[in-house]
């Protein structure tokens, strides 16, 4: 009898030793197993290494509490399990969850203030009820601290507005990035540089300003006069070459060949056409090429912008007086199109609508090394071209082509280049070139490490509309017929993002959440079903076991 129960003591502590020593070695080792088909809780690899390389506590604060819509409740769980993630990755990573707006009127304005001040705001949402409507107040943003720096993000895809579920559902699925993108900047310290050229008639500071007031806070936004100086800086992160009117000198090409030939970047916002919207109403108008003597630089990289016009049967209005009392109209106008992102490409996966003003064709161009070109813009199969010289007036609006006369097929617009370029200056390399050069004690190079670039064939993408009578300035992508706000800074940001990723964390705006509806005919036909079977089931492999273990105990001790 003794010697059983030592056994018995034996066999326990056996079974806590065991316990303890599984917990331990859990401490150390975290791994999961994501079976979801669309791996919603897996991380990527690069947001891995990043947590992984974290000198110091990063504290997050998510102010996504309190009283929230139903979809706002998912996007909070999905934040939630996110961060869990993050933790178990590294153990630098703190987060609380706050509800800014739980206290007294006077301690709710005061956190609205200070929050304000970092510029966070809260959604304002109306609900109707019963009797009457209220307002509800949340916010949905986080805010990342790192060594006395600090970071919001916001969590939502969609500024303003009512959230649907495809609005959740886009925010769910760019959690990941956001995070990991605010993360690195705080890690690094080091905001990158980005800068507009000067020198050849580009948009001016007013008609860019919504574009870098959405920059600031990740980026420090300057401008490169190229008349006073003879090089570009090769740490410059990206140079944007904003809708030039004016024609580039060979000194100012020069530098800005070698500047990509050093791993610079550059964003080609181009009109090829000189035409605009209020020179229609001059008798005769036939578009003229801009002088700006690029198609030789933008032709060694891999892109050609052809002298033409492109039509599209999806586009926006104008709006036009009819008569001669001033009677106005809304028309179809087929020179502003409408361009609906249709790839997977983590630049304009998910986006919006993009308008665009008198965009030209982009051809590719076979180039000496390799170089990726990705189509990132591009009109639905229902266009039509107009090649110079032509004529152009409000005319075409009284005979529009017949539908089968759209039959251009998709177009490029927008083309991003990645690979390594070779200089259009191999082998002509100038006396002053040289002396150039010398000047910055850098040497002539012909071919550029792996970079990237952005062709679009419209300079009016990151120009926003401004009211003459107090400058003020309008989102951009805002069209002033429609009064709705196209997808323009989002698809520039991504573009800039992506670019600039050198962390390779832009992989994570590749990952889909997807939103799988109820079939409300087949829940309601079955219903009675899976209500039985979520009840017997349970309860029939509970006897089960229960039948099994104590047949176990009789053939157990019937044996000894």
């Amino acid at each position: 009898m003794n010697s059983n129960r030592i056994k018995s003591i034996y066999n326990f502590l056996v079974y806590v030793g065991i316990f303890i020593l599984l917990n331990v070695v859990g401490s150390y080792i975290f791994t999961t197993f994501d079976l979801t088909e669309d791996k919603r809780f897996s991380i990527t690899e690069p947001t891995k290494e990043l947590l992984r390389n974290l000198e110091g506590d990063i504290l997050i604060k998510v102010y996504l509490d309190g009283e929230l819509p139903a979809g706002v409740k998912r996007l909070q769980k999905s934040t939630i399990e996110l961060l869990d993630g993050f933790r178990n990755q590294s153990s630098r990573i703190e987060y609380v969850i706050e509800n800014p707006l739980g206290g007294t009127v006077e301690e709710n304005n005061t956190a609205k203030k200070f929050l304000a001040d970092q510029s966070i705001y809260p959604n304002n949402l109306i609900v109707k009820g019963a009797e009457e409507n209220r307002e509800l107040l949340f916010y949905t943003y986080a805010n990342l601290s790192y060594k006395g720096r600090n970071i919001p993000v916001n969590l939502v895809a969609k500024e303003g507005g009512a959230l649907s579920d495809y609005d959740i559902n886009n925010s769910i699925n760019l959690l990941e990035y956001k995070f990991a993108d605010a993360i690195n900047k705080l890690s690094t310290g080091i905001k990158p540089t980005i800068a507009f050229s000067r020198g050849h008639g580009e948009l001016n500071d007013l008609q860019v300003q919504e574009f870098r007031n959405a920059m600031t806070s990740k980026f420090r936004v300057g401008y490169y006069n190229m008349d006073s100086t003879t090089h570009i800086d090769k740490n410059l992160g990206m140079l944007i070459i904003a809708k030039p009117t004016e024609p580039f000198p060979i000194q100012h090409k020069f530098q800005i060949d070698q500047y990509i030939m050093n791993g610079g970047k550059v964003m080609w916002l181009l009109d090829k056409l000189a035409v605009n919207l209020d020179s229609l109403f001059q008798p005769k108008v036939i578009p003229t090429d801009y002088p700006l003597d690029l198609d030789d630089l933008l032709f060694t990289y891999g892109a050609r912008i052809q002298p033409n016009l492109l039509m599209d049967l999806q586009c926006t209005q104008i709006e036009l007086a009819i008569d001669a009392k001033g009677t106005r109209d809304k028309f179809d106008w087929f020179f502003h199109p409408v361009i609906t992102p249709q790839s997977d490409h983590p630049i304009v996966k998910s986006l919006d609508g993009i308008n665009l003003s008198f965009p030209s064709t982009i051809d590719t161009i076979r180039t000496k090394s390799y170089v990726k070109k990705t189509p990132i813009l591009q009109s639905t199969e229902s266009t039509r071209l107009k090649r110079t010289p032509f004529e152009l007036s409000f005319e075409i609006l009284r005979n529009v082509p017949p539908a089968n006369k759209w039959n251009k097929g998709t177009q490029t617009v927008g083309l991003l280049l990645e690979g390594t370029f070779n200089s259009e200056y191999e082998g002509r390399v100038t006396t002053q070139m040289n002396d150039i050069l010398k000047q910055i004690n850098q040497p002539f190079k012909a071919q550029s490490p792996e970079t990237k670039m952005l062709v679009v064939s419209d300079g009016d993408i990151i120009k926003n509309l401004i009211i003459p009578e107090n400058n003020k300035t309008l989102p951009l992508g805002y069209n002033k017929w429609s009064g709705y706000t196209f997808a323009n800074e989002n698809f520039l940001v991504n573009s800039i993002e992506y670019m600039l990723d050198d962390a390779n964390l832009f992989a994570a705006r590749g990952k889909e959440v997807k939103l799988r509806r109820l079939n409300n005919k087949k829940a309601s036909e079955e219903r009675g079903f899976w209500q039985m079977l979520n009840i017997l089931v349970p309860l029939f492999l509970l006897a089960l076991f229960g039948i099994g273990f104590t047949f176990w105990r009789r053939w157990k001790y019937n044996k000894q």
